[in-house]
């Protein structure tokens, strides 16, 4: 959110289309829902988690898998990395 933002209390409409080859995990999850109430609630808590996953406001635990914890530092870094989508380009 941009300091020129404002907020208020009216309720924000979204209509849109997800094709699975935008975001295969997404849909996959999503289409297990029938159309409607189901389906909308399971994208407003994907939503919801992943935004206090991307503010540092929870951190996703998962189980260790033998050789080497690098993949619980990936998802621990899960905020940094999806902020880091949004910022500047790497330089070559």
């Amino acid at each position: 959110m941009n300091g020129n933002a404002k907020v208020s209390g009216e309720p924000i409409r979204l209509v849109f289309e997800l094709a699975r080859a935008d975001h295969p995990r997404l849909y996959d999850d999503l289409i297990q829902f029938p159309k409607g109430t189901k389906r909308i609630n399971r994208l407003r808590v994907l939503a919801y988690d992943g935004l206090l996953i991307q503010s540092g406001h929870i951190v996703s635990m998962v189980a260790s898998h033998p050789g080497g914890d690098q993949q619980g530092e990936e998802v621990g870094r899960g905020g940094q990395i999806t902020n880091d989508l949004f910022g500047p380009s790497i330089a070559d």
